[in-house]
């Protein structure tokens, strides 16, 4: 497949942000110096970010709601920098399983029904990129809009910022020093908001991409045992050596996953962790009676998305584990009982053995090895996330 062929909109729009952060492959020494800019850039944006929400923390400490409505901006902003520093530590691992999946999945020649199984994979991809980027851009967006839409027909003495600065000096607030604030923070907002799903969207891309390369090695494994192409070879000799070509792919798959696990464990951990509490602080802020119309819009737009993010990489992982032990039955289903029981023949049956057990133990992501990342993972977080807001709730009833 060419690489022209190969490209699809999921890649284009992770492959975009990613460069915005400073995670992606580089061609050339202007390229690798722009990629090193970008990720001080990045790292500069997240810590003005979260410097200005402690100060905003510190003088709003005692008003439950806008405490509430702090905390959850700065739960955000401490999983996107929790994010950059474990992939800044396995950044070259990071690259090379992009470099990886580039070479091997993304641009490979595949027969008909194989292509299909990866165009399946790329419009998969697409849906779950583009509806979680969605709702993260108008998270974003929706930031930008209610300071904007408040500030029509005030003065320079009562103009409002997106977060506050706390600065008992007026000239803050007149013009232009309040035009470069606001621009300074519109952009450290909008790089924690590219931050904060960039990361996430690769690790479903390559998620999904691997489960469908063991799909694909499942349809070779079953149809292992069709008709000689090679007359000079012998039937049984001709189809133990594909097998070990895929029996080489399944190990490369086996390892590659492996090496996600290596760099994504930790932030699946503190994604778990942290997604509860963060869809119980929106459900809150997005209930709350006296909270402004764009407030409300923000968090909606927020715990939607927060959703979105959640069912995108459990679903990815639950793709993992079921597509890698169903190798087992298409190893089963090749037609093995047909081949002669001479010497090649009673190889290749120990090594579909072989095959079979080895994917009883499923390939799979962990938090951190505390426990398998399933759709399960989804529903118990969501459970998990409904009982914080009930106590939340009722905390917020009886300091009232």
């Amino acid at each position: 497949m060419s690489s022209k062929k190969g490209r699809d909109l999921s890649i284009t729009v992770v492959s975009f942000y990613m460069k915005i952060v400073g995670f992606w492959l580089t061609k050339n020494h202007v390229e690798e110096r722009w990629r090193i800019f970008a990720m001080i850039y990045t790292t500069f944006a997240i810590l003005v970010a979260i410097v200005v929400e402690t100060r905003d923390l510190y003088f709003t400490w005692g008003d439950f709601s806008g405490t509430v409505y702090i905390v959850c901006n700065l739960v955000t902003i401490i999983l996107v920098l929790f994010k950059i520093l474990v992939c800044f530590v396995y950044k070259k691992e990071l690259l090379s399983l992009i470099q990886y999946a580039k070479t091997n999945f993304w641009h490979s020649n595949y027969n008909s029904h194989e292509q299909m199984i990866v165009d399946r994979c790329k419009r998969t991809c697409t849906v779950l990129v583009c509806v979680f980027t969605f709702f993260a851009q108008g998270t974003v967006i929706s930031y930008v809009i209610g300071p904007i839409q408040a500030n029509i027909g005030r003065n320079e003495t009562n103009r409002i910022l997106p977060f506050n600065i706390w600065l008992n000096v007026p000239i803050c607030y007149m013009t232009p020093y309040f035009e470069i604030e606001f621009i300074i923070q519109v952009l450290c907002l909008y790089h924690v908001g590219v931050c904060y799903l960039c990361f996430d969207n690769i690790l479903c891309i390559m998620n999904l991409h691997t489960a469908g390369q063991f799909r694909i090695l499942q349809y070779r494994l079953e149809n292992m045992c069709g008709e000689n192409n090679n007359e000079k070879l012998s039937y049984s000799i001709c189809k133990y050596m594909k097998l070990k070509t895929y029996i080489q792919q399944h190990q490369m798959l086996i390892e590659y996953c492996k090496k996600l696990e290596q760099v994504f464990n930790l932030i699946v951990l503190g994604q778990v962790s942290l997604f509860s509490l963060l869809m119980c602080l929106d459900g809150y802020l997005v209930l709350t009676e006296d909270a402004p119309l764009m407030r409300r819009l923000i968090f909606l737009f927020h715990i939607t998305g927060c959703m979105c993010q959640l069912l995108m990489f459990t679903y990815s992982c639950d793709c993992l584990i079921r597509d890698s032990t169903n190798v087992a039955n298409a190893a089963y289903k090749s037609l093995w009982s047909f081949l002669p029981m001479d010497k090649y023949g009673k190889i290749l049956r120990r090594d579909l053995m072989l095959i079979i057990m080895r994917s009883n133990i499923p390939c799979c992501l962990t938090a951190s090895g505390f426990f398998i990342v399933s759709l399960e993972t989804y529903t118990g977080i969501l459970s998990s996330a409904a009982s914080y807001f009930t106590l939340l709730r009722n905390h917020a009833s009886d300091t009232s």
